[in-house]
């Protein structure tokens, strides 16, 4: 496995669903819109996800799984690939980092792409 291609870059948009939160209940539910951008002049796919997500008071879980919402999607040249997902938290902060293992699909080369620590936060949590 080698290196990610500068090339693929990660966006994360994070947001606190209060409609589907419960702070009585200890239930603090996430959304978070990601968009994988093939900046490359060559198609990749996405195989695989890997999460660390880091509650507020310390709890890790780890999570590893094929694709990203039930698909593993092939990125490409010079487009992008969004999609929404969720997590849920006991506690109203938390921080997510994680990675994509990807292949080249004409090489078939893999290589992981590195998902930069994001915030996860409450209302008047933390800015």
């Amino acid at each position: 496995m080698s290196e990610v291609p500068p090339a693929i870059t990660v966006d994360v948009e994070p947001e606190f669903r209060e409609d589907e939160s419960s702070v009585d209940d200890q239930r603090f539910v996430f959304s978070y819109t990601i968009t994988v951008h093939n900046h490359s002049e060559r198609s990749v796919q996405l195989l695989s996800r890997y999460w660390k997500i880091t509650q507020g008071h310390g709890k890790v879980q780890e999570v590893r799984g094929n694709g990203v919402v039930g698909k593993q999607p092939t990125i490409t040249a010079g487009h992008s690939f969004r999609y929404t997902s969720r997590a849920v938290l006991e506690c109203p902060v938390g921080v997510m980092q994680g990675s994509y293992t990807c292949v080249d699909v004409a090489s078939q080369q893999s290589f992981d792409v590195s998902i930069a620590p994001f915030r996860l936060a409450g209302p008047n949590q933390v800015h």
